[in-house]
């Protein structure tokens, strides 16, 4: 039995694996949370406004980021299992990179994965690349920012609905900017 079909059992044991269900009637698509992700983007908020690459030394980088998220973001390291105080964050509003200030996810792209590290089942547009990472033997899918390259977390196939993807990222990458008003 693969991860996601084992997921799938113990959801159906346990209720509800995941806080946030499957898509409702009347619910927004994900299309709709992709294109209308800056509903939720405080006024003024400090993001970035476009893609163009953030190329620092890394002395620079060292400046910029705490220890934790240095080695998050570049050196590709994780933090444990819930420390973030972002895997609990409930409020409505918009994630963005903590190296580059680049919008990510919105609140509403989120979900409790169960797992210590904020989740979400989809990206805003653009927001990432990706590549393979064999660092655990077996084949996963890294993603970074596409702006900055900082290293954020791994893509998932046990996702609730309508995507059934989990991208599993280091809260210590991530900056929340809350909607406010």
């Amino acid at each position: 039995m693969d991860r996601r079909s084992t997921l799938k059992v113990l959801a159906g044991l346990a209720g509800s694996w995941f806080a946030r269900p499957a898509f409702a009637k009347g619910e927004k698509t994900v299309e709709q949370l992709q294109k209308n992700w800056r509903t939720l983007l405080a006024d003024g908020a400090d993001v970035a406004s476009g893609t163009e690459p953030v190329k620092l030394s890394n002395e620079e980088w060292r400046k910029r980021l705490s220890p934790q998220a240095y080695d998050v973001l570049r050196k590709e390291g994780t933090e444990r299992a819930g420390s973030s105080p972002l895997d609990r964050e409930k409020r409505p509003g918009v994630f963005v990179c903590a190296g580059c200030r680049l919008p990510l996810f919105s609140s509403d792209m989120k979900f409790d994965s169960g797992t210590g590290w904020p989740s979400f089942f989809t990206t805003i547009p653009g927001a990432f690349g990706t590549s393979r990472d064999f660092k655990l033997i077996f084949p996963r899918t890294e993603y970074h920012c596409s702006r900055c390259g900082g290293h954020h977390g791994h893509i998932f196939d046990d996702g609730p609905e309508p995507t059934g993807l989990r991208y599993c990222n280091n809260g210590v990458a991530l900056r929340f900017i809350p909607k406010t008003g």
